[in-house]
């Protein structure tokens, strides 16, 4: 592809997406990790009156998001002196795709009562094999990352964790920020612990919900998911997401079931 990243700036909030951003059901339509990202790229870019950091971001998908041009806006709904409630709305000309919520806390040295996660064994990515895709997924998106297994097996059914990274930058001309980058990721926890076989079912999220509990750092973005599915139609993708340096938040899809 000629383009080499996510969306083209096209000034004014406008931005243009690549077929890096195409999912992998159809080529027609973005996987939400690069629209997540582009949501809090908002959100970080938000005026401040003191330094803090995001502890909650909730992205409502309210339909599919073409690859057409899109306008990014965000805005302070709630300001405060600790605690500020902030909004994002990615929209395709009049329609709406997505709208995204987030909490933003002061920050604070709380390094003393700061809870102690201990090591864990999960290897460093350049021990881990590359990670294959179910043949009849589209690329776009999953091209557009690097994937290395840790653990199960995205084209075998279950959980499984990977470690990913971008190829290509967010934006075209910009570094994405580590939290960007986490986001870029964080929309896969269904796909990377399907249960369901994709050309017979639907496992579609309707929403993407993360709680951090530090600022990642880094590249790479380590993905630990689970996909629990329920009798009636529902389920739940849930994962934990880590840097290099450990876990640093919790991620959680609800999920749409249903044959095709």
């Amino acid at each position: 592809m000629a383009e080499n990243a996510f969306y083209l700036p096209r000034g004014e909030g406008r931005f243009l997406p690549t077929a890096h951003t195409a999912g992998p059901w159809t080529p027609d339509a973005q996987h939400f990790g690069p629209p997540s990202s582009l949501l809090v790229r908002a959100l970080e870019e938000l005026p401040r009156a003191w330094e803090g950091e995001l502890a909650r971001v909730t992205v409502e998908i309210l339909g599919p998001a073409p690859l057409t041009e899109l306008s990014v806006r965000a805005r302070v709904e709630r300001p405060g002196r600790s605690l500020e409630l902030l909004s994002a709305e990615l929209a395709s000309g009049e329609r709406t795709v997505a709208r995204a919520s987030a909490w933003r806390v002061v920050g604070s040295d709380t390094s003393e009562a700061a809870t102690t996660i201990e090591p864990d064994n999960w290897p460093p990515p350049e021990h881990c094999p590359l990670a294959d895709w179910p043949a009849d997924w589209h690329g776009g998106y999953l091209d557009a990352m690097e994937w290395r297994t840790v653990a199960g097996s995205v084209v075998e059914p279950g959980p499984a964790a990977v470690w990913a990274r971008q190829r290509v930058p967010l934006v075209e001309g910009e570094e994405p920020t580590p939290l960007q980058r986490l986001f870029a990721v964080a929309d896969s926890g269904n796909g990377v612990s399907n249960v369901l076989d994709a050309a017979g079912w639907w496992f579609i999220n309707s929403e993407l919900t993360v709680h951090l509990h530090r600022a990642p750092a880094g590249e790479w973005i380590g993905l630990d998911a689970v996909t629990t599915i329920g009798p009636r139609g529902v389920g739940a993708a849930e994962s934990t997401l880590r840097d290099l340096g450990g876990p640093v938040a919790s991620g959680a899809q609800a999920l749409m079931v249903r044959t095709r």
